[in-house]
């Protein structure tokens, strides 16, 4: 770590051991990531006396595959949370945009004269709060979570560590992208308790017989354009409502991990119906030759370089195109 984050992580223990009330947001659709860190550090703030609340902007409930996360019942509905006083501590949010309906709740802190202190790792986070840990070379916010409740001094129990290791085996794949750093601080959380089989078992391997045929009716549709993506090959599918209709979001974001598995292709798009217009949310993976988020940037999105995703409207056909076309001007990650 360098001086100036080790500074940064040391300020934020200290402004979270004093915190009496405090709001933990996570960015809307949840992942394990965003939602993980915050119930973790909600726990350890909860044990320690602090009036704590988990929220996000949507959707309305917590995914089943994380609400099991939520052992001291900290996530409220956006409507139940109390007038914006307090430490608030947004996690995994780049920009207040990501925030969805939670976003005013910023200005209002601070206009207060209260503290907001983000916790992040994108490099395109827009440093919004008044304290911000933002290191773009975590491969998880969960890892910058760990830090920092070891700075804080506070115990790290097995609810605590299984939501933190929830955050990070899934933000680097299984571990797929991951530092020497990064499994040394899992092994201190699987030593504070965390059960990998059985985060992986509730998380990543928990889908009702339905996204079977979901998943049928959405790889017949899948594409593969070899030549595609400069050359590094580009494939992609598209998950109608029509075909969603009798799965959880969390069926529905499963359908990337799938599809970038294509051995010719170096980029990955799954194009998700999200609304009339239509409306697509886009999750986009690389191979490791192209910087997905670049692209992602180009329609006002973002993540990291191997796993973006954006918001885009109109034909799917029309949105392939500007997607190909944002692809073949997405900076090259490694030589050729």
């Amino acid at each position: 770590m360098t001086a100036s984050l080790v500074q940064d992580i040391e300020a934020a223990a200290a402004v979270l051991a004093r915190a009496t009330d405090v709001t933990l947001l996570g960015h809307v659709r949840p992942d394990a990531d965003t939602l993980g860190s915050a119930l973790a550090l909600g726990h350890v703030l909860h044990r320690r006396g602090a009036r704590v609340r988990v929220a996000f902007g949507e959707p309305d409930e917590a995914p089943e595959t994380l609400a099991w996360l939520d052992v001291d019942g900290l996530i409220t509905p956006v409507d139940a949370l109390p007038p914006a006083d307090g430490l608030l501590v947004a996690l995994d949010t780049p920009t207040l945009a990501r925030l969805g309906r939670l976003a005013p709740r910023v200005a209002a802190v601070r206009d207060a004269g209260g503290s907001v202190l983000v916790v992040d790792h994108h490099a395109t986070n827009a440093r919004y709060g008044t304290h911000h840990v933002v290191d773009d070379t975590a491969e998880a916010t969960a890892i910058l979570v760990t830090r920092i409740v070891e700075a804080m001094g506070a115990e790290l129990d097995a609810a605590a560590a299984r939501c933190l290791y929830a955050g990070v085996v899934t933000d680097t794949s299984g571990f797929r992208r991951a530092s020497p750093e990064t499994h040394r601080i899992a092994a201190r959380l699987l030593e504070a308790g965390a059960d990998p089989g059985e985060v992986a078992r509730r998380i990543v391997d928990d889908h009702p017989f339905a996204w079977l045929p979901m998943l049928s009716t959405v790889l017949s549709e899948a594409r593969l354009e070899p030549e595609g993506a400069q050359g590094f090959g580009f494939v992609h599918t598209v998950v109608r409502a029509a075909a969603a209709a009798t799965v959880r979001l969390e069926e529905v974001e499963s359908v990337i991990d799938v599809v970038r598995a294509t051995r010719e292709a170096g980029v990955a798009a799954v194009l998700k119906e999200a609304g009339p217009g239509p409306v697509w949310t886009v999750s986009l993976r690389s191979a490791g030759d192209i910087d997905v988020s670049a692209a992602a940037a180009e329609f006002g999105g973002g993540g990291h370089r191997m796993a973006a995703g954006c918001t885009a409207e109109g034909p799917a056909e029309e949105v392939l195109d500007r997607l190909r076309e944002a692809l073949g001007r997405a900076p090259l990650l490694r030589a050729s």
